[in-house]
């Protein structure tokens, strides 16, 4: 992973997206998961390019965290879900350019 993801666990979660305030992307994913393994370099690519803005990207191993998978009711990968403020604000399902991803984090920001 790339130094600026973090990777959120069931023991994080509040303390890294909720409590810290920063507008955040989680990525919610599995290691079996084809389109997901085509997002997360997209993902790398844009928590290295939005850190110097204050936004924190995470991925969240759907089998490894199935509390905060339990939480925000993830019933298909890749799940992303846009934060601001420690509240939900969007989500996406499903592999997305990442155009669109931005388009999103720039009315998020």
């Amino acid at each position: 992973m790339a130094g600026q993801t973090l990777e959120i666990t069931d023991a994080n979660f509040q303390s890294e997206i909720i409590d810290s305030g920063a507008p955040a992307l989680l990525d919610f994913y599995a290691t079996w998961c084809g389109p997901c393994k085509t997002l997360g370099p997209v993902v790398d690519q844009l928590a290295e390019e939005y850190a110097a803005k204050g936004l924190k990207v995470g991925k969240v191993d759907i089998e490894n965290a199935t509390e905060v998978a339990a939480q925000f009711k993830i019933t298909g990968v890749p799940t992303l879900i846009f934060f601001k403020d420690g509240q939900v604000v969007d989500q996406m399902i499903g592999a997305q350019p990442k155009a669109t991803i931005e388009n999103k984090l720039k009315e998020l920001m």
